[in-house]
Order: C-alpha cells, then sequence, then structure tokens
C-alpha cells in the first residue's frame, strides 16, 4: 500500500470535443508511465457549444455557424483525425450527422461516478460520436451506452426524462467558466495547477509526478 496522499486531477472536458477524445487517451497513458504515483481522477463538465438547444441541431447547421461552412471545417477536421489515429482512436467526422447539447452525456457520467464507471461512460459516449457517428439527443442512444458499461437501462431513459442533477451540472459547467477555463481539456492538479490542451503523455506524466512530489511533501513538513 502506498503511503503517499492521492492526487486529485480534476479533468474538465466535453465529449463533443475532439481534442477532449485525444486527451482522454494522453492522460490514461501518462498515468501508465507514473504507476506508482496514486491519483483520484474526477471527470468534470463543459460546455464546448453551450449555445447548441437540448434537442440538439443539424450538424451541417452547426459547422456552418461555428466555422462559416461545411467545407471550412474538413481541413481542420484532417488534422484532428490524424491526431486521434496517432493515439489509436478513430475519428470519422463525416459520419456525424446530428451536433448535441451535452448535458444529458454529462448527467450520464455523473450518474456512472457512483459506481466508479464515469471515465467508461465518457469513453462510451465519445466512441459513439466520434468513431460511430452516434445520436447523443437520442435517448435510447444513450440508454444503450449507459447499459453497454452496466449502468441500468431501464432506470436512465426514466431519469434522463426529468430534471435531475441538470442544475449540478449547469453549475459545475458555470464554475468552470468562471475559474477561466475556456479551452477543454483542462487538467487541473491538486485544485490548484491548470495545465490546458490535449499535453503529450510525458509532459502530463512529468506534471502529475511534480505535484504529487510536492504535496506529498507539503503534508509531511
Amino acid at each position: 500500500m502506498s503511503t503517499l496522499k492521492p492526487l486529485t486531477i480534476d479533468i474538465v472536458s466535453d465529449v463533443v470535443c475532439p481534442w477532449c477524445y485525444i486527451g482522454k487517451r494522453r492522460i490514461e497513458n501518462a498515468l501508465a508511465l507514473v504507476p506508482d504515483v496514486p491519483v483520484e481522477v474526477r471527470w468534470r463538465p463543459f460546455f464546448l457549444n453551450s449555445w447548441v438547444p437540448r434537442e440538439g441541431i443539424s450538424r451541417d447547421e452547426y459547422l456552418t455557424a461555428k466555422f462559416g461552412s461545411v467545407e471550412a471545417y474538413k481541413g481542420i477536421a484532417g488534422r484532428v483525425v490524424t491526431a486521434a489515429g496517432e493515439e489509436g482512436l478513430t475519428y470519422r467526422p463525416e459520419l456525424v450527422k446530428r451536433q448535441p447539447n451535452t448535458t444529458d452525456c454529462h448527467r450520464l457520467i455523473h450518474w456512472a461516478e457512483a459506481q466508479g464507471k464515469s471515465a467508461e461512460m465518457k469513453q462510451r459516449l465519445m466512441e459513439l460520436y466520434f468513431r460511430d457517428g452516434g445520436d447523443l439527443t437520442d435517448v435510447n442512444v444513450l440508454a444503450q451506452a449507459a447499459a453497454d458499461i452496466g449502468l441500468d437501462a431501464e432506470d436512465i431513459p426514466k431519469r434522463l426524462g426529468t430534471d435531475e442533477d441538470v442544475a449540478l451540472i449547469s453549475g459545475q459547467a458555470q464554475e468552470a467558466a468562471e475559474k477561466g477555463i475556456s479551452g477543454v481539456p483542462t487538467f487541473v492538479f491538486a485544485q490548484k495547477y491548470a495545465v490546458s490542451g490535449a499535453q503529450p503523455a510525458d509532459q502530463l506524466a512529468r506534471a502529475i509526478r511534480e505535484v504529487s512530489g510536492e504535496i506529498n511533501a507539503q503534508a509531511a513538513e
């Protein structure tokens, strides 16, 4: 058993952010590089596109509003597709037909946390969106995603049909924005040091080791 104080890592991100998809894999690879450092990872919500309505909009409408045109995004997408592939991930932007509001996705991740499965829920939703072009505005798709990781498939649609934890998720996303987080993913170590962007695994591993060393040195004083 390690006698080190666990390092908390709050990861602020959104399931429809491609760099968050990549960043999740990189932080996992970083943790594998420092197996002797105890950590507690907490997934925190962020709304990359807070203006998208709860029912979502068509992907073409979204790309036109955000990038000027569907064509304009293709050049940007190519770079992200390549970066994802280098991490062993698949991003097929051409399959995405609907842009969701991610409140319900973040609710699912929050509910999965009670079973220690928030990272699995996050991964499943990201795979559905980036790899499979899944419609994350569809309650049935969300319920199946929850069932895929072992959550109650019958209970989830009922909960999604209520306002349960909507205010909580909105509040957490607002808190992140008020703390100055405007780009994601952002990794917050020990609630005091923030690293923004999908940094390489070795750099994240170095930060984990350095901050862990600092908090444990302080605890020993």
